[in-house]
């Protein structure tokens, strides 16, 4: 038998091809996509603890956290309405990757991430104008329906432009995007806070217009895929793009594959039907397991919360802010690591020290918050020395997860999909992951109130259920070529009962038309 997790021989094929600059601007191009969402999970925390904010659109908020000193401190942000603010826009992205997958399928990945930056343009401008509260739900289902189109085709694109040797460290620059993207929004915040007028925070909404604008011009001035070109049969243009991206003239085996591939999508008729084929078992699995439990790690808690939940644990207004800004520098840094080690260490290795070191970190964090506050919560700012304590470990725990969870969570379920149900699956990853950051986003402040520092003992008891089903059963994808990726469900200990030999796609079945190398 295998091993446990693992593909013990591979017999993917070794296609020629280089890293080419080529390749590599137009990667880092489209990785960009990933910045309006991470603009977007850094400036909402911080804009919702901006005093001015909270007083014109949260009075309520604002009166019990700034002139209520009795009020438990666990339970200063508990609001509905605020937490709708932050949550509407992860259910407008779930609904939008349905309609995203559709279109990545028929029209091309560019177009996806072109419908992207226009709406998430069109809802940074409205909130940036806000006037009203439903002013601001309106502009945050718009820019959730942007963040859906984007976040379905940008994986999609990377891994499919990359060459296989250098895929991890491609499509992670969509999350180091992402981190870059919450980075930049922390500081933003923390100067915009300190404009005097108390209008700061029309800017950190309305500069959402800046990463909107980048990624809509990078779609215009893309390449489509080489993949998405054969799909929709310009199979010559696509030979030629393909020796481009790859730097080589031989690329006919490649090439030939990616055709195969694609006649066999074409002949299924529904390919939201056919996730659930008994073969799609392990694929479908992932796709919402995956995304599940990368929002349970609770990583979503610091980052859109952090400066609401740093004022919450004692910080000062300016020490909250600040306090995001390191742990955004930090989740950078970290995912830089994860650039570095992915197609050298291997996906279970980071997914597996990323768990074990975010599990630590949450046991730490909770037994501080609840030496200090107990379980009453009673109001006080906490000792210099004990805030340093708490945001270290906070900072080791988001480093943890930036190399870990953060990409793989996008890379491993981008990667592994078969063309016939890549665009569908995609869209059920995203859906997933959005549907869950909308749920803990809306009752996260909730939780604290009710469940105070046992919430983050909660999130590290998924922690160790997500490690365990890591470490049984997600195969290795390191080094294996995107549509070669059969061979580590035939391999695997128990997902090979689902994936039967001649029955996985297009490309098995004409599979003896060519010479297999071991990886």
């Amino acid at each position: 038998m295998p091993a446990v997790g693992g593909f013990d021989k591979g017999t993917g094929k070794a296609y020629p091809g280089n890293l080419t600059p080529y390749v590599t601007v137009t990667c880092v191009v489209a990785a960009m996509g990933g910045l309006i969402f991470g603009y977007d999970i850094g400036i909402s925390g911080g804009v919702t603890s901006m005093a001015p904010f909270l007083q014109k659109f949260f009075p309520s908020v604002y009166r019990k956290e700034a002139l209520d000193k009795s009020t438990n401190q666990y339970c200063k942000f508990d609001s509905e309405t605020l937490t709708l603010f932050t949550s509407s826009l992860y259910l407008a992205a779930l609904l939008s990757s349905l309609v995203a997958a559709t279109v990545t399928r028929k029209f091309g990945r560019k177009l996806s991430m072109l419908f992207g930056g226009l709406l998430f343009c069109a809802g940074a401008i409205i909130n940036g104008a806000a006037k009203a509260v439903w002013m601001l739900i309106v502009g945050r289902i718009l820019l959730g329906f942007g963040i859906g189109f984007a976040n379905q085709s940008v994986p999609l694109y990377l891994s499919e432009m990359a060459p296989y040797k250098y895929r991890g460290a491609l499509n992670i620059g969509f999350q180091l995007s992402i981190t870059i993207g919450i980075l930049v929004a922390n500081i933003l915040n923390y100067f915009f806070a300190k404009i005097k007028g108390g209008w700061g925070w029309r800017l950190s909404l309305g500069g959402a217009v800046v990463p909107a604008l980048i990624i809509t011009v990078g779609s215009l001035v893309l390449p489509d895929t080489p993949n998405s070109m054969i799909e929709r049969g310009q199979h010559e243009g696509a030979k030629t793009k393909l020796r481009r991206i790859r730097g080589v003239d031989d690329v006919e085996e490649e090439f030939n594959d990616l055709v195969v591939a694609s006649e066999a999508s074409k002949l299924v008729e529904h390919p939201w039907r056919n996730l659930f084929q008994r073969k799609y078992r392990p694929h479908l699995t992932m796709a919402i397991l995956i995304p599940f439990f990368q929002q349970l790690t609770g990583i979503n808690v610091i980052m859109f919360y952090a400066p609401v939940l740093f004022k919450t644990i004692g910080f000062a207004d300016d020490a909250s802010l600040m306090s995001a800004v390191i742990t955004g520098g930090v989740n950078v840094l970290a995912t830089i690591v994860s650039i570095y080690g992915v197609d050298k260490w291997g996906r279970r290795f980071l997914f597996l020290e990323g768990g074990t070191q975010m599990l630590i970190c949450q046991i730490i964090v909770a037994t501080c918050i609840g030496v200090k506050f107990g379980v009453d919560g009673e109001p006080g700012a906490l000792p210099k020395w004990y805030a340093i304590v708490v945001v270290l470990f906070i900072c080791v725990y988001v480093s943890g997860f930036a190399w870990s969870w953060g990409p793989l969570g996008w890379l491993v379920p981008s990667e592994i999909f078969p063309l016939e149900i890549r665009s569908a699956a995609q869209s059920v990853n995203v859906s997933v992951n959005m549907f869950f950051t909308f749920i803990i986003a809306q009752i996260f402040l909730n939780m604290l109130c009710h469940m105070k520092f046992g919430l983050f003992l909660f999130f590290a008891f998924f922690v160790v259920v997500m490690s365990f089903f890591i470490y049984f059963f997600l195969p290795e994808t390191k080094g294996i070529p995107i549509e070669e990726m059969a061979e580590v469900w035939k391999s695997h200990w128990f997902w090979s009962r689902y994936v039967n030999d001649g029955s996985y796609s297009g490309v098995e079945l004409v599979k003896e038309n060519y010479p297999v190398k071991n990886v």
